[in-house]
């Protein structure tokens, strides 16, 4: 072989030693893959077993409302399955004839599907069909000599939602897999379904009680659907919680989704707006901005400042600062400020404030960090750091008036405590209480106190300034009369997705209120998105917050101003639940609530499937005293 210059004789000889060595140790471990290959088979066919049995195995626990009322229960779907092949010794026409029907399906879908997969060893014809639609199909292929050889059910764990699209974000969504795909059956899936031991035992999960009154929760999605079509707004949230120990009593992402029918919601309807949405909150804000600055002693409640519509300022570097006013509201002090919302005011007070002194109390109130709920997916905001390269003269004054700062709903109600327990803020949960399938519970929720944020004559003020907001400011249309309320509004543009900077149409319409005043038991705050027509939130948002906390008042049968009052002992007799006996034949189950019916979900020789949106039973398959057998689906009709 001729050797050219520019190739030398001996690294050539090495390079073909190497080649020659690194072919022996592919060729070396293709021939152990290739030999090993049907011990890999085994054991992925042994995985793909424990998987199934590991499914099978475990019995998903139920959510559930405060109060029992089941929002979330497991049930079984099947998939229906062939062996072409052994179909077409038995007549595939006669096969299409008898199963089509039943499976909603044409027999010429059937009989293309088989021919398709005429040379496959199996196929489906039809996956997730439910417990009555099994057992006519099984009475019919047994009937029809179509045993184990020819057709096939894999059941899989299934998931019923008795109320459909209530609290749905909040609720979420199992897969088919049996996994929590969203929401509390997504965060707390271990707790629903635990993981099945070696000796593969069944398991029964833990039902999970969330703090949510199923009851109220409905009534407040009415008040916030009025909400969404007379404003005919894009999105809209609403939360309510319990001041003292922060269980969320109603959570609300609009639009939402029915989660009986999940597969076919649209993207708008799974976001969920009060954990994962983080926006300028707009004048809302300024109820924080206040509270900071009282609480650093930079501004006294005696304070005055001069609003002539325009905050100006020009640093020594030549930086040109300027917000506009909604009014020239002359002579203010900061209850004044916050009673008419004046930005120039607000503007003027961030002035006495160190940039860094501020950002750590916003950062104090939960702002910038996850609230820490039982919830998937939640946003931390944002709160700038003075070393940001976007960081200029502006931001200060800016962040005081709610804008150039972006927080979740949920951080606004955890703020918000701070302010309702006399500076404490308290852990939000969503958790009520946890019980075992014997119905002990094994966790309750108690209150989870954080660190001090404002001193208590602080919060005290501010909630006399937001009263003062309700009684003569932007938030009059809150005002409930009889029951003291303190509110703050805000509208704020939204951020322009695709010409950047802010819309000239889009605003975000909120408001905050906490009630009483003067003993909160209540925080409630509700965010319209993208209203049409008018969108300032005094004249929008002030009055759903009116609606929604009528609501919950007259819900939890809160005192009110001149309201009649009885003496009573403080005992109340409460008869417990009649226990429903299955024998030979079916009950009556007519007149039972679902909260009533929910031990039989527990059950394995019954299937229970729920028809209708109701709270009572009304109508029931089969019907009182026939006779039980095994395996029976018990269809349930309430309205």
């Amino acid at each position: 072989m001729q050797v050219n210059g520019y190739i030398k004789k001996w690294p050539m000889v090495a390079v073909l030693a190497l080649t020659s060595m690194f072919s022996v140790v592919v060729i070396a471990k293709y021939a152990f893959i290739s030999f090993s290959k049907p011990a890999s088979s085994a054991v992925a066919s042994t995985k793909k077993t424990l998987t199934k049995n590991t499914i099978e195995s475990v019995h998903r626990g139920s959510i559930l409302d405060r109060n029992g009322k089941p929002l979330a229960v497991a049930t079984n779907f099947y998939h229906f399955g062939v062996t072409p092949s052994a179909v077409e010794q038995k007549n595939s026409k006669q096969f299409a004839r008898a199963v089509a029907p039943l499976l909603n399906e044409k027999e010429s879908t059937i009989l293309r599907i088989l021919e398709d997969n005429k040379n496959a060893s199996f196929v489906y014809l039809k996956k997730k069909i439910d417990q009555t639609t099994y057992d006519e199909l099984k009475r019919t292929c047994d009937r029809n000599g179509y045993n184990s050889s020819v057709v096939r059910f894999d059941r899989i764990p299934g998931r019923v939602y008795p109320e459909n699209d209530l609290a749905s974000q909040l609720v979420g969504f199992m897969g088919a897999d049996g996994n929590g795909l969203a929401g509390i059956e997504y965060s707390m899936q271990d707790t629903l379904s635990p993981m099945v031991g070696e000796s593969g035992e069944e398991v029964q999960g833990n039902n999970v009680y969330l703090t949510i009154d199923a009851n109220l929760q409905s009534q407040l999605e009415k008040v916030a659907n009025e909400a969404m079509e007379s404003t005919q707004a894009s999105g809209l949230m609403l939360v309510a919680a319990d001041a003292k120990n922060g269980e969320i009593l109603s959570y609300i992402s609009y639009p939402s989704v029915n989660l009986n029918d999940y597969g076919n919601a649209s993207q708008e309807e799974m976001i969920n707006r009060p954990a994962a949405e983080s926006y300028e909150p707009g004048s809302v804000f300024k109820v924080f901005t206040v509270a900071s600055l009282l609480d650093e002693g930079v501004i006294s409640p005696n304070d005055k400042f001069v609003c002539d519509g325009i905050y100006e300022k020009k640093t020594s570097s030549g930086e040109k600062v300027k917000i506009t006013c909604l009014d020239h509201h002359g002579t203010l002090t900061a209850r004044d400020a916050l009673k008419y919302s004046c930005n120039d005011a607000l503007a003027q007070m961030s002035e006495r404030i160190e940039s860094e002194v501020f950002l750590r109390k916003l950062r104090a109130f939960g702002f910038g960090s996850k609230t820490g709920v039982e919830l998937p997916g939640e946003t931390s905001g944002s709160v700038r750091n003075t070393s940001d390269r976007y960081w200029s003269a502006r931001s200060k004054p800016t962040i005081a008036i709610g804008q150039e700062i972006a927080v979740s709903a949920l951080q606004m109600i955890q703020a918000a405590t701070a302010i309702a327990n006399g500076g404490v803020p308290v852990q939000l949960s969503f958790i009520h209480k946890i019980s075992n399938e014997k119905d002990e519970e094994v966790f309750a929720h108690e209150p989870v106190y954080k660190e001090r944020v404002l001193k208590d004559s602080t919060a005290k003020y501010l909630l006399s300034c937001m009263e003062t907001v309700a009684q003569s400011g932007t938030g009059t249309k809150a005002s409930l009369g009889d029951i003291s309320i303190g509110v703050k509004t805000g509208t704020a543009q939204m951020a322009d997705s695709e010409h950047g900077g802010y819309s000239d149409t889009d605003f975000i319409s909120n408001c905050i209120a906490v009630f009483p005043v003067e003993n909160p038991e209540i925080i409630l705050y509700i965010v319209i998105e993208k209203a049409k027509g008018e969108t300032y939130a005094g004249r929008i948002v002030a009055p759903v917050i009116n609606k929604a906390a009528n609501t919950i008042i007259d819900h939890l049968g809160m005192s009110r101003r001149g309201a009649s009052s009885l003496a009573h002992s403080g005992k109340i007799s409460i008869p417990k639940d009649p226990v429903i006996t299955f024998k030979d034949t079916m009950p009556n189950l007519r007149g039972y609530s679902k909260r009533q019916i929910l031990p039989l979900f527990d059950r394995k020789d019954i299937h229970i499937k729920i028809v209708g949106d109701g709270g009572w039973v009304t109508d029931q398959k089969p019907a009182p005293g026939t006779p039980i057998t095994g395996n029976m689906e018990i269809e349930l009709i309430f309205k």
